[in-house]
């Protein structure tokens, strides 16, 4: 009884198998896309290179900064004042890229120390890409690594 269930339960894994292999060789493969299916109907989005200025992004940083500080890592350090904020370069690759207006300054923060932040300021970044996203980091207090090494990965 044992043998001969035994060999029914190998022949129906042997049967299986080779349904398997039979279904994986017949399969068709793959085609390349008819001239309808290629690019009809996807205009892409449209950039118009409207970023705004480095000086329109400060309070967003400074309200992000003082929210990550106080609910992230516990930190009452805030944004007080900025200095020397200009821009390092606008649409560094391609003209089709996202638009971004990258910048650089000092920021002054609540202990009285002077850091160096570098953000940018991406069209249609924003929240679900409505409206311009900014991206920011603030040399020394990277503390996730996000941007890490001293804050490289934020500049252009």
């Amino acid at each position: 009884m044992c043998n001969s269930l035994l060999s029914l339960t190998k022949t129906g894994l042997c049967t299986a198998f080779g349904l398997l292999v039979g279904l994986l060789v017949s399969a068709q493969t793959a085609q390349a896309a008819n001239p309808l299916e290629l690019n009809f109907w996807l205009s892409g989005p449209k950039y118009d290179g409207a970023v705004a200025p480095c000086e329109a992004a400060l309070p967003t940083i400074a309200s992000q900064f003082q929210e990550k500080e106080s609910q992230f890592w516990n930190s009452p350090l805030v944004i007080t004042g900025y200095s020397r904020i200009h821009e390092t370069t606008f649409r560094p690759w391609q003209s089709d890229n996202i638009p971004r207006r990258y910048c650089s300054g000092d920021v002054v923060l609540n202990d009285g120390k002077v850091r160096t932040v570098h953000f940018s300021i991406i069209e249609d970044g924003g929240f679900a890409s409505m409206g311009q996203g900014v991206e920011w980091c603030v040399v020394g207090l990277d503390r996730n690594w996000a941007y890490n090494p001293a804050c490289k990965s934020a500049r252009p």
